[in-house]
């Protein structure tokens, strides 16, 4: 099965780019309300890595900020962890995807070059393997 059948496209998943600051991707982590979002690179479209609602609190955490206007002084991709999340390329294989979904939420999919296509999230795997056995049942029902 080709991971594209379950692909969230770019255009429709929530992103922070690496222009932001800590106050903006904030803010715009907030207004979405998802755990983790991909960072991608404004210049180029690259996947840069995804940031966690933790990575936000340890960071206001650890800096020891007195205010909030202190968020602005600093890049949002500061946030990234190393190998947090990795992406898997277009044409990788479902068992792969599928194993990295049992610890997280969603997958992220580049191009060769790395440019952020989408993401395959843990929701459509699920739907798909269940819309497939329920077809299957119903074909062996009649």
């Amino acid at each position: 099965m080709n991971i594209l059948f379950l692909l969230t496209p770019k255009a429709s998943v929530a992103c922070l780019d690496d222009s932001l600051t800590v106050r903006q991707a904030l803010e715009r982590f907030k207004a979405h309300g998802y755990t983790a979002t991909p960072m991608i690179s404004k210049e180029d479209g690259r996947y840069l890595g995804t940031v966690s609602e933790g990575d936000f609190l340890w960071y206001i955490v650890n800096s020891g900020l007195e205010n909030i206007k202190d968020l602005e002084e600093t890049k949002a991709c500061k946030l990234l962890k190393p190998n947090y999340m990795p992406a898997v390329k277009v044409d990788a294989k479902m068992d792969d995807v599928l194993r990295m979904v049992l610890s997280q939420n969603f997958v992220p999919v580049v191009d060769d070059r790395g440019i952020f296509m989408g993401i395959v999230t843990r929701r459509s795997i699920i739907n798909y393997y269940y819309e497939k056995e329920k077809s299957a049942s119903g074909a062996l029902s009649k």
